[in-house]
């Protein structure tokens, strides 16, 4: 009898909150100038609220039962051979970073001022992680069209015997050259970390991004392509030892890979010997590495889940929105120049006109960015204020180029020698950094937000 009141309980606990959500998140009326469009947001309905909810029921609150199976859909729907979450992409970029410096590696391993190529204009976690572990990164000018790493520039930047990895990310999910990068990779024995976090659901040739490197990081922060709230992963994509290692970075650096809550995986718990413990001590408690704690809660993995079955439509609205607007703002290109996926000569309102033998890529749009032209008739500055003023959420391409920001500057006044290296003069990202924002494509730009985001930018624009 309790059993069945307990189920009768649950189930109008979560008839009643999908009510609640159903009511509270009617559309409500727009009004340009006063209605904010956000350059990004969380996209969700009923479901994603009631899917917690049922996980704080159960009361499981540590990563359980339904991050495994997270973690499992996900690695399935990229076609990678693991998944680990993590609680932010920023997280998984550390812990993903941190795994190739695992003694476990052998020669391979990254070691203290070994350096680790990346590119100047982006998102300062993807390089921070790199200093955080003793590397040097060597920064490599981004092309400002497609926002990307001049790939021209990889084997000015390479040293032998000093180069060890290249980590950079797929910006606002234009996949970068993944052919020529991987080729790279391998032919110099470097591994390849790839932040995916601005890409998720972006394609290179068949294949998603995030699949062609060693190993490959998410965000689920709200503004992404989905959302847990705060998380992230770390796809594990070659060897299967990267599983083990990046895991232990993840769950304090423990040499055990036991699941929370099970014991004696391994069938030898207090057989052990390793360090200079002594034998027998309790393999949950050997540590192999300095690790973190960086795991999200089961309920974060719970709403994920219903996200997941959303994320093909919300993929697709990505590409609708930035279509939208490059055709729509195609009359400013005298004033602005546009983005374009790499590898792609030219847009037109039928699509791309691509490079002969080089594979399609089909970007997961993360945002619409936008050069203003030196000479034009306003400034970039000028177009965010308007922007602003009509309360339009527009951003400035992250860090712009990273070298300029004061912790780079106090990090290369702070340290003898070169904290960093710089190959070239960094035009490109010094363009970016002077010139380029974007605003949102996210799923929940509805018509009406689109068309006053064009009408607003083509009247700053004109004058």
């Amino acid at each position: 009898m309790t059993v069945d009141r307990i189920a009768q309980l649950r189930a109008e606990i979560l008839e009643r909150t999908r009510e609640l959500v159903r009511l509270r998140e009617a559309p409500k009326a727009f009004t340009p100038g006063q209605t904010t469009v956000p350059y990004a947001g969380r996209v969700y309905d009923e479901e994603e609220v009631a899917a917690g909810v049922s996980s704080m029921l159960d009361f499981w609150l540590t990563l359980g039962p339904e991050g495994e199976a997270f973690e499992k859909e996900l690695a399935s729907l990229l076609g990678v051979r693991r998944s680990l979450l993590v609680n932010s992409g920023s997280s998984a970029n550390l812990v993903a970073f941190a795994a190739l410096t695992s003694h476990k590696l052998g020669d391979r391993r990254i070691l203290p001022g070994d350096e680790v190529i990346t590119v100047a204009a982006g998102f300062p976690t993807t390089v921070a992680p790199i200093i955080q572990n003793g590397a040097v990164p060597v920064f490599i000018d981004n092309d400002p069209i497609t926002g990307n790493a001049r790939i021209d520039r990889l084997e000015d930047a390479y040293v032998p015997g000093k180069t060890k990895a290249v980590m950079m990310a797929h910006t606002l999910g234009n996949p970068f050259d993944l052919g020529e990068v991987t080729r790279f990779c391998k032919d110099k024995g470097l591994w390849l970390i790839e932040d995916n976090c601005d890409s998720l659901g972006s394609r290179y040739g068949e294949a998603y991004t995030g699949t062609f490197g060693d190993l490959s990081t998410q965000s689920f922060y709200p503004p992404h392509h989905m959302t847990l709230g705060e998380g992230g992963a770390v796809n594990i994509v070659s060897q299967p030892l990267l599983k083990t290692l990046v895991e232990s970075f993840r769950d304090w650096g423990r040499d055990c890979w036991c699941a929370s809550g099970i014991d004696n995986t391994c069938k030898k718990r207090f057989e052990w010997q390793l360090g200079e413990l002594p034998k027998g001590y309790d393999h949950k408690y050997i540590y192999s590495h300095l690790g973190y704690n960086v795991k999200p809660l089961d309920p974060q993995a719970a709403i994920g889940r219903a996200q997941l079955k959303k994320l093909p439509a919300f993929i697709q609205a990505r590409i609708d929105n930035w279509n939208y607007l490059r055709a729509a703002l195609a009359p400013l290109e005298d004033q602005i120049e546009f983005s374009l996926p790499t590898h792609a000569t030219a847009w037109n309102p039928s699509g791309f006109t691509w490079v002969a033998g080089k594979p399609m890529v089909s970007p997961s749009w993360f945002g619409f960015m936008m050069l203003v032209r030196p000479g034009a008739r306003i400034t970039r500055t000028d177009l965010a204020r308007a922007l602003d003023a009509a309360k339009i959420g527009n951003r400035m391409l992250f860090g712009g180029n990273l070298v300029r920001q004061p912790a780079f500057v106090q990090l290369k006044a702070d340290t003898i020698g070169a904290g960093f290296r710089v190959v070239g003069d960094l035009a490109g990202a010094d363009r970016i950094m002077n010139e380029a924002l974007f605003v949102g494509t996210y799923p929940g730009l509805r018509p009406e937000y689109l068309e006053h985001m064009t009408s607003t930018i083509a009247s700053a624009v004109q004058g």
